[in-house]
């Protein structure tokens, strides 16, 4: 039997057919303060006047603290990571499509900023006993 979605006991549906202020109330208490005193920024605005508009079309965006609404599910969002700079290799914009799970969050929580940091063997130097290996042979 497949698990049903549920934020805080409501559905998608119902959570979709709330107003903004239902649904606030909701939330926790960090993003309930940014919804109910600060409002919107005139970016996260444009972004989901855009996702009204065009529900099917990629969205690029750097707003990374923009929090995931119920009516944003289902949208692909391509969201900033800041990569792919000089001296750099990676891509700029991490592929994101919102789940009903992700209600509730921000969307910078699900793109990653930085990468795993992998290590080769030892350079020249490393170590103490290195120093009188020959560089040149």
């Amino acid at each position: 039997m497949p698990k049903v979605f549920s934020f805080r006991g409501h559905s998608l549906e119902e959570l979709k057919n709330m107003s903004r202020e239902e649904f606030t109330r909701l939330l926790t208490s960090q993003e309930r303060r940014k919804l109910s005193k600060k409002g919107l920024t005139d970016q996260q605005k444009k972004i989901l006047d855009n996702i009204k508009k065009n529900p099917d079309k990629f969205h690029k965006t750097h707003v990374r603290d923009m929090i995931i609404l119920p009516e944003m599910v289902g949208v692909k969002f391509g969201i900033y990571t800041g990569g792919a700079t000089k001296g750099q290799a990676g891509e700029k914009w991490a592929t994101v499509t919102i789940l009903p799970e992700m209600v509730g969050h921000r969307l910078g929580e699900f793109a990653m900023t930085t990468k795993r940091v992998k290590h080769s063997a030892p350079g020249i130097g490393a170590t103490r006993g290195s120093k009188f290996i020959a560089t040149k042979t």
